[in-house]
């Protein structure tokens, strides 16, 4: 839940997300039970990342009737309607008839899409749901398990190996729970049936190529209810693209091959800029008196700024000595303040979402050996419903902000309007959308 990179986010959302970057990046069931530990996800170059944002457990059981006068004749003609888009991708007529034979219609797949966690939660939520005491302990497990193969791919990809296990916990609670869901079917329906026809589309035709390449069969094609697979949860476009075959045997195995999916996640982080030997940022305190609102959370400056600005890290360890970081207050200025590196962004390529990224970036440092983080979150502050969040959007449009899409989801684009409201108003502009904030949008003309 790489891996909806416009991932839908799955990707997921802000996000599964994903890896996606046509991804979704990664998931739920098992996000959704684990996160009910995060899961995490990601939409890649098709728009999903390469993780899904929510995995939901999507089993096939009856056809259920489709809604908005969808039928299965009509799905049947619409996967007939593919086969010229599909021929021109290289796919063969034996492929596309094999991988299609006996697809029927699974409307179930379309339900989990509006309730990621990872977009709908409060990112203390989120995050306290997603690194675990078992995620964990789980995590470190792994890391000896798999430690020379995690050495070598990072001094391969250069990407830290704390952060490609923080992904494969966060998609799947390594490999606990990669989906259940026929992919070719997921893909199908929501293609046919869902709002991301040619997204689906595609992707749909990107599982065929992987199916004639020879790296899975139909019936082992399983994944989550948006298509993303394997250990860390790639959409087919984002395997197709970044997929390694590690262990040299000619297979990309990310299904149960877990150093092609170590590896396959580390090659998406580097191939969207990971910056070897920084981190992905840090837990900072701020000076008496400190300007929030004059710096802007895009804006990346040097290390040395920030430490001739008076802030330092409450563990006392010092700055790096190179590299730039942004200032991040995901929960206000009544919450942990944070310096980011482009690295944090570079995990957003795998699921948009700030929840999803801070879980990773969190969750590898708690493998790490690191300890949780010491601000206090603002667990007594009620975060704006679905309802007052779209009507929080709804309201800075009309003032001329410009919020995206009204769906009720704080991602980057809200966050810069609410700041952009609360500087235009002389207030600390921090960015968070309050309760405060709604109010006075409300009443302003």
């Amino acid at each position: 839940m790489r891996l909806f990179r416009k991932k839908i986010a799955v990707r997921r959302a802000e996000a599964p997300l994903k890896p996606w970057r046509s991804g979704f990046a990664p998931a739920q069931v098992f996000r959704c039970l684990a996160l009910l530990g995060l899961a995490g996800g990601v939409l890649l170059a098709s728009g999903m990342r390469p993780a899904e944002a929510n995995t939901a457990n999507s089993k096939t059981t009856k056809a259920q009737p489709a809604a908005s006068g969808k039928t299965e004749t009509g799905f049947h003609a619409y996967l007939e309607s593919i086969w010229p888009h599909a021929r021109a991708a290289g796919v063969t007529r034996a492929t596309f008839d094999a991988a299609l034979n006996g697809v029927t219609l699974d409307q179930r797949v379309l339900k989990p899409m509006s309730s990621q966690a990872e977009f709908v939660k409060p990112i203390w939520s989120y995050i306290n749901g997603a690194v675990t005491t078992q995620r964990i302990e789980k995590g470190r497990e792994m890391a000896r398990t798999y430690q020379s193969v995690l050495m070598d791919i990072e001094a391969r990809f250069g990407v830290d190996r704390h952060v490609v296990l923080a992904i494969w916990g966060m998609e799947t609670s390594y490999g606990g729970y990669t989906g259940k869901s026929s992919v070719i079917r997921a893909l199908a329906s929501h293609a046919y049936a869902g709002p991301r026809e040619e997204f689906f589309r595609t992707e749909l035709i990107g599982a065929m190529l992987i199916l004639q390449q020879g790296h899975a069969r139909p019936e082992t094609l399983i994944g989550s209810w948006a298509g993303a697979m394997g250990q860390t949860q790639f959409m087919p476009t984002s395997f197709l693209k970044h997929a390694v075959d590690y262990d040299g045997d000619g297979r990309k195995n990310i299904w149960t091959g877990v150093p092609d999916a170590l590896a396959s996640t580390a090659n998406y982080l580097a191939h969207f800029g990971w910056q070897r030997g920084q981190p992905w940022g840090f837990e900072v305190v701020l000076p008496a008196g400190f300007d929030i609102t004059g710096h802007d959370p895009l804006e990346y400056r040097p290390f040395s700024y920030w430490v001739s600005k008076g802030l330092r890290r409450p563990t006392g360890a010092s700055m790096p000595a190179s590299g730039t970081a942004a200032i991040m207050l995901p929960a206000g200025r009544n919450g942990p303040v944070f310096l980011l590196t482009q690295n944090f962004r570079v995990i957003k390529e795998y699921n948009r979402s700030n929840a999803y990224a801070f879980g990773v970036g969190h969750l590898g440092e708690r493998i790490a050996g690191a300890g949780p983080i010491r601000g206090a979150w603002p667990t007594s502050e009620k975060p704006l419903s679905t309802a007052q969040a779209k009507e929080l959007q709804r309201n800075l449009a009309r003032l001329g902000y410009n919020v995206g899409k009204i769906d009720g989801k704080f991602g980057d684009q809200v966050t810069a309007a609410v700041r952009a409201y609360q500087k235009n108003s002389g207030q600390v502009a921090d960015g968070y959308p309050s309760h405060a904030v709604l109010q006075q949008v409300r009443n302003a003309r």
